[in-house]
């Protein structure tokens, strides 16, 4: 042998196969193997250095193989999903496997003092565990979360995700007798010789971690530092060369190796590997003979230092045979007649355990047979024995689905437009589930699952079939949609928050604008998903201008966030504030004819539907004097009857009379009497309210939040506390008012609890359009009940509307209509239209607007549109909130809620007449909110732009621009313009698709599967080169509208499928660019220098090198989470869904 190493050729088998990276990689001891882990969580055993393929097993899991430690007798391996740790025979048989219910983040060789190594999991704790057969010896408290465990004479050696080095004393569980901090940030290996310990890991630049290029060694007796190596490449892997005392080999991502002695840095030696890729683990022969380096595409390079032309044995010895795979026994020859009896085919039999017996740790489950099945607690309920014999009759709810299975799993995951395959199955369909707490379908949380496409290709259409219009969930305060469609289908709201946006509102932030807009779109939409983001938007703010931090919904809540106690909340908040915002006083119309001596003005609208003007009656019991005092209130929360006292009359729990209680709410409470100064007397309290002041709408918090309260609202006896209509009576001076008021039941919002008390919200309507409906479901029996579950709609019966079955169906808000007043209340008196006129005139809020920067002309009263006319739109968006990613350490990615983009500018333009193509508006739009990223290159928005005190454009409120837009729908306008669909979605309005032209689409062969982009159909079709540094709306805008007109001439000439084929044709020859940026890149989506930084800006360049997250991924501290194995990034610029498109489309 000589002293020099050099390269043979590689293992190639795995890269040749299914390329993937090799995670961990030892040698055998005492055979000619070399054992190698894979990212699919398999081991390899590979004999020779020519590679040849053995034995196979997997260590648990689907994740990497974490660390490999070859023995005399075993092989030891854990994975990072693994579960535990194990040890399985030279030929694959699984010996034992210790199971631990925390992640296992690292173990460690055999110690010197017995059969014992050591592991740590991610629950701090030291586990002793016996090496031969598996068994816990010893368990104790770490001090950190260790990455890395050596076992040294008389000593454990730990690094910590904290950068300490730490030597503990095993043998009596002592605390630590030495340590020292390596590395600021983390340690990413660490390796012990004699009295040497050598660390590379994670120090600290700039306030950054950052790969310490120095290799750190101590002495082992005293923690002393000593001389520290220096690797200029970067250390990523560290080993020992044995038979050299002070050698070491330092190997980086990139293939450079160093073979250096500590103790003279002088004496060194340098290969270069071949690597295509990246270095992802190493090791050491037992004898320093070769030297192994997996890469991430599964191919493991060798260094040996053999002579050229002869071949070692992998461990450098001839050492124990390899024991290979058992080849099969060959089948016995038998003459088969139609007389042969069965029992002469022999079963083989075995003298050794086989592979496929795993240890029951290893393989957890134990049942070899399906459980029986429960019986059905409504069989339980009325069980009888008799001479230890149970029975009971079948339930009528039961006949009929005994000994019923599914007769195939029905899929439970979303489904996406782009891989959609049309079939009947109902996702919505109900099963046959005997648990009366399990949570049917329907009712449980739906959440958007997002396709490398985006939201876009989310198939919202798979979750309703109907024809009234469901709401989005990926918005922050989405939790109000259930309340939005409650006061959607009760008639008298919608109508006067679609007449409160006719009016000339100037309140910036103003819910019942946004209700009005929103349910406009719900009208409009018909069955098309909706999102209500300016609303729940609009919530936000308010919410935090009046300091209601209960109100807000910050996306991440844990398992006590409650959503039953916020959308009370905020239901009484936002009755109250609507009545303030549509409040005209002392203009506000009378809805119901005024009483005749009535002189005073009329309260605002929503206080007419909503408000009970009461008297609380107040009496002292010891004078029995009496005061009165006026109590107006919009929503009444339940009052339940306490359990009644022996001697006390039992109270009447059905719903009317808790409705009627509520509403009169008799109380007592104590204090000082004014009139007969005695103090603590007690008063009684009572409201005085006559039935013909009990309001048209009847808004209820139902307040159950104790399990007493939840109690009155399940079933009992097939009945159902909650009914369609009760009878109500008021009380004038406590004397029970002989009129009474029907009301109906309109909806109720309901929350439902999982068991793990976690939350979401469901409201169950009963729909005006749907009451006269012919055309329903029939399974539904014509009901016009519907089951708002965010964007799954479903129509269930009234009988499934009013049962409360569990405990996972908690009320929350309910609705009553009063039948007498619906066909009384007069809307005549409110506003119909926007005015036309607010598309003539210029509204602008900057104090220092630029002239020579305005470009638009307003509209004349003789211009304004009418059903037909052609307008051209293009629209720009700012960043209101970074992307939520998650990233595992296998590499996947999952969106958790998209980029949160706002309206910043919309430009359109007249689409016919003398004046085509001059924009009418062109407003940049006011904000209050924080902008995290202006999207400069893909926007054309700069820093001060959409500030009043800083913007030298036409900056005008989102409502103003809303009003706009919303009077060109209604007008029946055709809007002309490029991605479109995208843009109306995030502007938040809906457009029928009748009244849209997207060049997009028009421009688009479906064969080819390529949408062309804004950008190249102007160079090839019109001769032009726009968007040549940056984006502008009326240029985009413009081009639209110009390649609609080319597209009619194509038309009417008969020519524009061959025009079309040309198009793609040379688009493919430039890459879908134009010639003068086809041989470049596409633009990244990097934010400008306007953006305001973040965490995912500041990355480090080296946080992304593979070896880093290889080794990060069961490595806590530094950038990942241990038992998680992902973390979260917040992108400076959205790839898909967002703005990413435009730039795909344009």
């Amino acid at each position: 042998m000589t002293s020099t190493y050099h390269a043979i050729p590689p293992i190639t088998h795995q890269r040749d196969t299914f390329p993937e990276p090799v995670t961990s990689i030892c040698f055998d001891p005492v055979s000619d193997t070399l054992w190698a882990g894979y990212n699919s969580g398999s081991v390899i055993a590979y004999y020779s250095a020519q590679g040849m393929r053995g034995v196979t097993f997997p260590v648990g899991g689907s994740l990497a193989v974490k660390h490999i430690v070859a023995s005399d007798s075993n092989v030891r391996a854990a994975g990072i999903s693994s579960n535990g740790v194990g040890a399985w025979g030279k030929g694959g048989v699984n010996k034992w496997f210790y199971r631990s219910p925390n992640a296992i983040t690292a173990f460690s060789n055999n110690a010197t003092h017995g059969p014992v190594f050591y592991a740590c999991t991610a629950a701090q704790e030291l586990l002793a565990i016996n090496s031969q057969t598996g068994d816990l010896v010893r368990k104790t408290s770490a001090i950190s979360i260790y990455s890395h465990l050596v076992c040294v004479p008389n000593a454990l050696l730990t690094g910590s995700s904290d950068g300490y080095v730490r030597t503990i004393d095993p043998r009596t569980s002592s605390p630590t007798v030495n340590a020292v901090q390596a590395h600021p940030k983390g340690i990413q290996g660490l390796q012990a010789s004699g009295t040497f310990i050598y660390t590379i890991g994670l120090g600290m630049r700039q306030g950054r971690p950052f790969p310490d290029p120095l290799v750190k060694v101590y002495d082992t007796r005293t923690m002393r530092p000593l001389p520290p190596v220096p690797f200029s490449a970067g250390p990523a892997f560290i080993d020992i060369l044995p038979k050299r005392a002070s050698t070491i080999v330092i190997a980086s991502p990139q293939g450079l190796v160093n073979i250096v002695d500590v103790s003279n840095v002088s004496n060194t030696e340098f290969q270069q590997l071949d690597v295509p890729s990246y270095i992802t683990s190493s090791a050491v022969s037992p004898t320093g003979t070769y030297m192994a380096f997996g890469d991430a595409e599964g191919a493991i390079h060798l260094l040996t230092a053999a002579d050229e032309g002869s071949t070692l044995p992998l461990n450098g010895f001839e050492g124990q045979p390899v024991e290979w795979v058992d080849p099969p026994e060959p089948l016995p020859e038998i003459t088969w007649t139609d007389t042969t009896p069965l029992n002469s085919i022999g079963m083989p039999y075995y003298d050794s355990p086989l592979l496929s017996s795993w240890t029951s740790k290893f393989f957890n489950t134990r049942l070899v047979a399906p459980p029986p099945p429960k019986i059905p607690p409504q069989i339980l309920s009325t069980m009888k024995i008799n001479d230890n014999v149970a029975y009971a009759s079948l339930p009528k709810e039961l006949k009929g689905r005994r000994n019923v299975v599914p007769s195939q799993p029905r899929r439970s995951t979303a489904k996406f437009r782009s891989s959609r395959r049309r079939s009947d199955i109902d996702t919505d369909a109900a099963t046959y589930e005997f648990e009366t707490d399990a949570i049917p379908k329907m009712y449980r949380r739906v959440e958007i699952e997002y396709s490398k496409f985006g939201v876009e290709d989310f198939d919202f259409d798979f979750y309703n079939h109907t024809e009234y219009s469901g709401l989005e969930t990926h918005i922050v305060n989405s939790y109000t949609n259930p309340l939005l469609q409650l006061m959607h289908y009760t008639l008298p709201i919608r109508e006067l928050a679609k007449s409160h946006i006719t009016t000339d509102c100037q309140r910036e932030h103003c819910l019942l604008c946004e209700l009005g807009f929103v349910v406009r779109m719900l009208e409009d939409a018909k069955g098309t998903n909706c999102q209500s983001s300016n609303f729940c938007k609009t919530v936000g703010v308010l919410a935090q201008t009046n300091n209601l931090i209960e109100l807000m919904d910050y996306g991440r809540e844990s398992a006590e966030h409650n959503y039953g106690h916020m959308i009370q909340a905020f239901h009484r908040f936002f009755v109250e504030n609507m009545s303030a915002e549509g409040n005209t006083f002392p203009h506000n119309p009378w809805l119901l004819p005024p009483p005749p001596d009535t002189k005073e003005p009329a309260a605002a609208p929503i206080t007419q539907l909503f408000g009970i003007d009461a008297k609380n009656i107040i009496t002292c019991t010891n004078c029995h004097s009496v005061r009165e005092k006026e109590h107006m209130t919009h929503v009444i929360d339940l009052a339940y009857p306490r359990k009644a006292a022996t001697n006390d009359p039992a109270h009447e729990t059905d719903f009317a009379s808790v409705v009627r209680n509520s509403v009169l709410r008799h109380s007592t409470h104590k204090a000082t009497c004014p009139s007969c100064n005695k103090q603590f007397a007690t008063f009684e309290s009572t409201r005085s309210v006559a039935t013909r002041q009990l309001p048209p709408i009847l808004a209820l918090n139902a307040a159950a939040f104790l399990e007493d309260n939840i109690r009155f609202w399940k079933d009992s006896r097939h009945q159902t506390f909650l009914r369609t209509s009760i009878e109500l009576h008021g009380q004038v001076n406590g004397v029970d008012d002989p009129e009474s008021a029907l009301y109906e039941l309109r909806g109720v919002i309901i929350q439902v609890m999982t068991k793990e008390k976690r939350s979401h919200l469901v409201a169950v309507v009963k729909v005006p359009e749907a009451e006269d409906n012919d055309e329903l479901e029939p399974q539904a029996s014509h009901s016009p009940w519907f089951l708002f579950n965010d964007f799954r709609v479903r129509q269930v019966k009234e009988k499934e509307a009013l049962s409360f079955p569990a405990e996972w169906k908690i009320p929350t808000v309910i609705y009553l209509e009063r039948v007498d007043v619906q066909g009384r209340l007069d809307f005549s008196l409110l506003p119909k239209e926007i005015d036309p006129s607010i598309l003539c005139q210029d509204t602008n809020i900057s104090l220092n607007r630029d002239s020579s920067l305005m470009k638009h002309e307003c509209l004349h009263p003789d211009e304004l549109p009418t059903l037909g006319t052609l307008v051209a739109i293009d629209a720009e968006f700012v960043s209101m909130q970074q992307e939520e990613t998650e990233f595992r350490s296998d590499g996947t990615k999952k969106v958790l809620r998209p980029a949160r983009l706002s309206l910043a500018r919309v430009s359109v333009l007249r689409g016919n007449g003398p004046k085509e193509g001059v924009p009418f508006i062109d407003d940049h739009i006011h904000t209050s909110e924080m902008i995290v990223d202006y999207l400069t290159e893909f926007s054309g928005i700069k820093f001060g732009d959409l500030d009043p005190h800083l913007s030298r454009h036409t900056l005008t409120p989102l409502k103003v621009v809303y009003k706009k837009l919303r009077m060109l729908v209604d007008r029946g306008c055709i809007f002309i313009g490029h991605g479109l669909s995208k843009d109306f979605r995030i502007i938040n309005i809906f457009v029928p698709p009748e009244q849209v032209i997207d060049t997009v689409d028009l421009y688009y062969i479906h064969a080819r599967q390529r949408r062309l982009s804004l950008r190249f159909l102007s160079w090839y079709v019109l001769k032009e080169d726009i968007q040549t540094e940056t984006h502008d709306s009326i240029e985009d805008a413009l081009s639209a509208l110009r390649l609609y007109k080319a597209y009619q001439e194509f038309e009417s000439e008969g020519i524009f499928d061959k025009k079309l084929d040309e198009i793609y044709k040379e688009g493919k020859q430039y890459n879908y660019k134009p010639p003068s940026t086809a041989g470049s890149e596409p633009a990244t989506s990097l934010s400008t220098g306007n953006a305001t930084p973040h965490t995912g800006m500041l990355t480090p360049q080296f946080a992304m090198t593979p070896s880093s997250l290889l080794q990060a991924s069961f490595m806590p501290g530094g950038y990942t989470v241990p038992t998680a194995h992902t973390f979260y990034v917040p992108h400076s610029y959205p790839p898909m869904n967002t703005p990413g498109w435009r730039q795909q489309q344009r």
